[in-house]
């Protein structure tokens, strides 16, 4: 096998799991280590996103069942 022919089989398999991880997650389907396999996919193809310029993270964020009250603060009182 060429190398030609590894870079376009890598390519069609690295197509192909995000086709499969983004089916699975979307289906509600996705298990723990489903997730998590995205997670360090997204994470091997240095796919980030900024926070709260995100729509979805920032809903993720507000749901989230953290006080944000100030360490500081929450102990003067």
């Amino acid at each position: 096998m060429s190398n030609k022919s590894t870079e376009k089989d890598l390519g069609e398999l690295h197509g192909i799991l995000a086709r499969i991880l983004k089916e699975k997650i979307l289906s509600g389907e996705a298990s723990p280590a489903d997730l998590n396999v995205a997670r360090q996919f997204l994470r091997d193809n240095n796919i980030e996103c900024a926070g709260t310029n995100n729509i979805d993270i920032k809903n993720l964020i507000e749901e989230l069942p953290f006080d944000e009250t100030p360490r500081d603060s929450a102990r003067a009182n």
